[in-house]
């Protein structure tokens, strides 16, 4: 195999320009593969980015009654009770990081700062994990402390926006908001961390991913029974370790969710939100597309294996006194075929290696021109290299059979 090799390079180098523009269709086909390759990969992972955020792998498992979301103002029955042991078991799935309970409301009408009304914002009654589960950070002041939760502290956190609409230029800290006639106080402000923050550029991204602008007001859930019912209904965030997890996690932690539920109250069920489902769907809508411009780069190696055929036929014939000799002396049709055959594969695969160095090249064009995000794994330069390899033995196999059946006599005449 060494000696073919060997003998593959020799060939290659006494015809270098030849044999340069027997591999210019696989550098053109493997190049522009890679590239769109590249361009596909780096456009799918910027729609997970843009719809869930980078850094924010967080799945919402929420209450139904039958198909609707449930609401304790309009509800019936008794909801669940999530447990600390229960938060425990979620926590300990597979591909889970992080897992908090809370209580929420959309109506707070009954929230005040003096005279200024929260309406349109949400309020919600969350548990020690919940700020890191969410990615959330502290801007101001302090997060809730283990005392708050022990004392049923009656002490608040609001988010930039309930900042700006609820003290309208005051700085909150250290205020006194009303929340159903209760004193709370104002100890922190705090925010999504940017890198979890999906992003948004057209109105109907605003729409679907931001419910409100007015923001969200945050209390410790121990205290959110001095305010609300005692049987108001808990819902759950789920934290995967990657993207990808996304969706198995969500469903992992409902199917626990629900185990606890029991038949008395059957028509309860939680439902983990799949965002994973949105951003299959948006790549799909690209599916088409992405394909078409795959098949068209992918002509180019066909051609690129025509090319390597014709030339692979013009060497036997060239060499047909050289393989004549050879097998005069003894040399076996195997022997021959294994060295035309190498041959074409050496020729295709520095096709492909120099294909893959220029799909990164051309990827970091396209996205630096068109401004569009580019991304390449090890995979798939792994495939690329391997398929210029099985170019070479498909086109180079008909070329090496025809030089291993050469008739011996009729070779060593042909001089």
């Amino acid at each position: 195999m060494i000696e073919n090799i060997r003998l593959a390079f020799r060939g290659i180098l006494a015809h270098k320009f030849r044999s340069f523009l027997t591999m210019l269709g696989i550098i053109i086909g493997i190049a522009a593969i890679m590239a769109i390759y590249s361009v596909i990969t780096g456009t799918n992972e910027q729609i997970k980015e843009d719809l869930i955020g980078s850094g924010n792998n967080a799945v919402t498992v929420t209450l139904y009654q039958g198909d609707y979301q449930y609401e304790a103002e309009y509800g019936s029955g008794t909801p669940p009770i999530l447990t600390q042991k229960l938060k425990d078991r979620v926590k300990s799935l597979a591909h889970v990081t992080g897992a908090t309970f809370y209580y929420s409301r959309d109506y707070t009408q009954n929230v005040f700062y003096m005279n200024t009304r929260f309406s349109g914002g949400k309020i919600y009654g969350v548990d020690s994990d919940y700020l890191e589960t969410c990615a959330y950070q502290v801007i101001g002041g302090r997060g809730f402390v283990p005392q708050d939760y022990a004392r049923f502290a009656k002490v608040a956190l609001v988010d930039a926006n309930a900042s700006e609409s609820l003290f309208q230029g005051v700085h909150p800290l250290g205020k006194t908001i009303e929340i159903g006639q209760e004193p709370f106080v104002v100890v922190g402000i705090i925010d999504k961390k940017a890198d979890a923050m999906p992003k948004v550029e057209t109105m109907m991204e605003f729409n679907e991913y931001y419910s409100s602008t007015v923001g969200t007001i945050f209390i410790p859930d121990k205290s959110w029974p001095t305010v609300f019912k005692f049987d108001e209904p808990m819902n759950a965030v789920v934290k995967a370790d990657n993207t990808d997890n996304m969706s198995t996690v969500g469903k992992a932690a409902a199917d626990v969710l629900n185990e606890s539920i029991g038949s008395a109250t059957s028509n309860f069920v939680y439902k983990a939100d799949d965002i994973l489902e949105k951003v299959r769907n948006t790549q799909q809508l690209q599916q088409s597309t992405n394909m078409l411009l795959i098949v068209v780069a992918a002509i180019s190696l066909v051609v690129g294996g025509i090319g390597v055929a014709n030339i692979m036929l013009v060497t036997v014939t060239e060499r047909t006194s050289e393989i004549g000799l050879k097998k005069a002396i003894g040399a076996r049709k195997r022997t021959i075929r294994a060295q035309f055959l190498t041959e074409a594969i050496v020729l295709t695969s520095l096709g492909g290696i120099i294909g893959v160095l220029g799909g990164l090249g051309l990827s970091k064009i396209v996205s630096n021109v068109m401004e569009v995000p580019t991304a390449l794994s090890l995979t798939a330069i792994a495939v690329a290299v391997s398929v210029s390899m099985l170019t070479g033995i498909i086109s180079g196999l008909f070329p090496a059979i025809k030089a291993s059946n050469l008739n011996p006599i009729d070779a060593l005449r042909s001089e």
